[in-house]
């Protein structure tokens, strides 16, 4: 049996079975995925310190796991830490920051990003330059509201996510449109399912490239 270790930089043991949840159709039989919620930290990541911070966690985390898994995944959307963690352990380490940017720019397809935490949009900005995907980057949308009462009323967060989504869609012109963050995995899949058009996932999105990379190894 092949395990991967999900690693949820957040507090909130709700969201890793939330994330654990979402990946689950997209595994085979061969493979289980482990989460691991961070100790210290915050419930939700929303401001570019809290991002930073989170790295610590991660860390330790991943050092702890990395003999006894074939993969991890840092289930944050700023991939907090995965850089550092990469250099420390023997086994792949995916972000689902930057897995969910490369599904959504597959095949020089133009993606935007709709997501609840307008403190991070420079975060995000960046990664995706870093990544190298800046030129088919139409721009993140983020709806009115604070993102922990958001975060406390799916209905309402999941019609404010489809708002942004459209407008990636319909004004910005995406092709596809990635749900940014590991917490909104619940309203990632409701809206992959209800729209007619392009929704990335970034947990599945995660779980596919490690297993893609797990196949060429």
């Amino acid at each position: 049996m092949t395990t991967i270790l999900l690693i949820n930089p957040n507090t909130s043991e709700r969201t890793t079975r939330l994330m654990l949840d979402a990946a689950a159709p997209d595994l085979p039989p061969a493979v289980t995925l482990r989460g691991a919620t961070a100790a210290r930290g915050v419930p939700m990541i929303v401001t570019e310190a809290a991002l930073l911070a989170s790295a610590e966690e991660v860390l330790r985390l991943g050092r702890a796991a990395g003999p006894d898994v074939a993969a991890i995944i840092v289930a944050a959307f700023g991939d907090p830490g995965a850089a550092e963690l990469r250099n420390a352990v023997t086994v792949p380490v995916i972000g689902i920051g930057e897995a969910s940017m490369r599904e959504a720019a597959s095949g020089g397809r133009r993606f935007g990003i709709a997501t609840t935490t307008p403190a991070l949009v420079g975060s995000i900005e960046t990664m995706v330059e870093q990544v190298g995907l800046g030129r088919w980057f139409t721009g993140a949308r983020v709806p009115a509201g604070d993102p922990l009462s958001l975060a406390a009323d799916a209905t309402r967060q999941e019609a404010a996510l489809a708002r942004a989504a459209t407008e990636c869609f319909d004004l910005d012109g995406a092709a596809a449109v990635i749900i940014g963050g590991g917490p909104l995995s619940g309203a990632a899949r409701t809206l992959r399912e209800q729209f007619g058009r392009r929704i990335v996932e970034p947990v599945p999105a995660a779980v596919r490239r490690a297993l893609m990379v797990l196949s060429e190894a």
